[in-house]
């Protein structure tokens, strides 16, 4: 079966075939092209496929090889010096040792390590490319606010500068309306430069040019409801990094014992040679008993007594491990104390945010009487008259109040996202929605 993130890179890479020079990248398009184009993906990868390899080196210990080799050279003066053979092949294997299980089981910790943290590298790279991609979601509508807020500050402008010529308005007012204006243009240019560095942001994730790289709003999942807060006595650990780290530790005890075990215990090894000697340097002369063809097998038992470098060594690994042991548990309980934060932050953003939106829907609905009292040309309740300058400060105050909801719903997503991987959710909330969503060409 196919793991999400692997489906995930197959359609981000039919996905790539088909972008244009401007497109719209849908949601898991993006989380795919990011693990395909990820250096660190690649790089954790490659430490996957070294402890396989490690894996496999011990493993073929136990193979006999076979090595070819050749000892010819010119006739020797006097009594023939060494065995000049025409060609010999050796042979030699582990056959057993009792530290070998122990490297073995070791290796296979590494392995196992080294995939753990190549899933929490894949899940790094999708937080990023998920925060990144609803980043510009959020800049993009906060542009479209932003340019409405100023068309309204600078008609207010306007307004104030035609009823300080009518005697209406002071010089104050008419410096309050610009100043609001001219703020009005800064958060404009800063939320232009934030919406250029999401855009090259996502762009060097993705691999693809900046230049008219857009997203798809409607491709986002939704978002699962909050898992209750972590009671005591009750964690059970979901990161890929926790448990990798404690499959390094389980390695390095693996190596340690290992080490523990080398006195004191035989190593038997497998050996065979066959050789052809040549007859050209008078071997045959001198051994009453030579022939051109020789071959030789056994074991060899090997029983270490006394080892001092060994004994040194085994306390090295020893401290290791503990050392590795220590570390993490370490990072378990960071980890539980982050996932701990991270819930109560995004409870905390959840309710900032509905906050927002009920300010936002106050002013909106402020701004709905207004209008309906200035079409009427009626005054308010106070008996005070509305006129187009409460129009257009009305409007410019609703703007501001609705890039408030906008912002404040960026901080849930993003506390959202951060806390699914934290539980181990991230993955499955993906793969929810590469399912929901059929395969599409990207829309230019």
């Amino acid at each position: 079966m196919i793991p999400p993130f692997g489906r995930l890179i197959a359609c981000s890479a039919l996905a790539c075939s088909m972008t244009p020079a401007v497109a719209q990248i849908s949601f898991t398009s993006a989380i795919g092209l990011a693990l395909k184009n990820s250096p660190k993906v690649m790089m954790a990868q490659a430490d996957v496929d070294k402890a396989r390899a490690s894996l496999a080196t011990l493993q073929d210990a136990y193979i006999p090889n076979l090595v070819g080799g050749s000892g010819i050279g010119p006739p020797s003066y006097g009594f023939p010096l060494g065995q000049p053979s025409i060609y010999n092949i050796t042979s030699q294997s582990l056959v057993f040792s009792y530290a070998q299980r122990d490297y073995i089981r070791a290796a296979k910790g590494v392995l196992q390590a080294t995939t753990l943290s190549l899933k929490d590298v894949r899940e790094a790279v999708a937080e990023d490319a998920s925060i990144t991609y609803l980043a510009l979601d959020r800049d993009m509508q906060r542009q479209a606010a932003l340019r409405d807020q100023q068309r309204f500050a600078d008609r207010l402008v306007a307004i104030v500068q035609d009823r300080i010529d009518a005697g209406q308005d002071t010089p104050i007012d008419l410096t309050t309306a610009r100043l609001s204006a001219a703020q009005i243009r800064l958060a404009n240019l800063r939320a232009d430069d934030e919406f250029a560095a999401d855009q090259a942001h996502l762009a060097q994730l993705l691999g693809l040019p900046a230049h008219g790289l857009g997203i798809n709003s409607t491709s986002v999942p939704a978002f699962a409801a909050t898992a209750p807060t972590d009671q005591p006595g009750n964690n059970v650990i979901t990161s890929p990094a926790v448990e990798s780290a404690y499959a390094i530790a389980r390695s390095k005890r693996e190596i340690a014992f290992g080490d523990s075990r080398y006195l004191w215990r035989p190593q038997v090894t497998f050996q065979a040679q066959y050789s052809r000697f040549a007859k050209f340097n008078n071997l045959q002369d001198y051994y009453f008993r030579f022939q051109q063809n020789n071959f030789a097998a056994g074991v060899q038992i090997n029983l270490p007594f006394i080892d001092a470098q060994h004994k040194a060594k085994a306390r090295e690994t020893d401290a290791d491990a503990a050392h590795a042991e220590h570390e993490a548990d370490s990072i378990r309980d960071q980890f539980f104390d982050s996932r701990l934060r991270a819930r109560h932050t995004a409870a905390e953003l959840s309710v900032r945010a509905e906050i927002a939106s009920l300010d936002q829907q106050l002013a909106q609905q402020n701004l709905d009487v207004l209008l309906i009292q200035l079409n009427a040309g009626n005054g308010n309740l106070s008996g005070t008259q509305m006129t187009p300058k409460d129009e257009q400060s009305s409007r410019v105050a609703e703007r501001e109040k609705f890039i408030a909801v906008i912002n404040a719903n960026f901080e849930v997503q993003q506390a959202e996202i951060n806390l699914m991987r934290q539980n181990g959710e991230l993955e499955t909330w993906i793969a929810a929605a590469l399912q929901a969503q059929p395969a599409a060409s990207p829309k230019p």
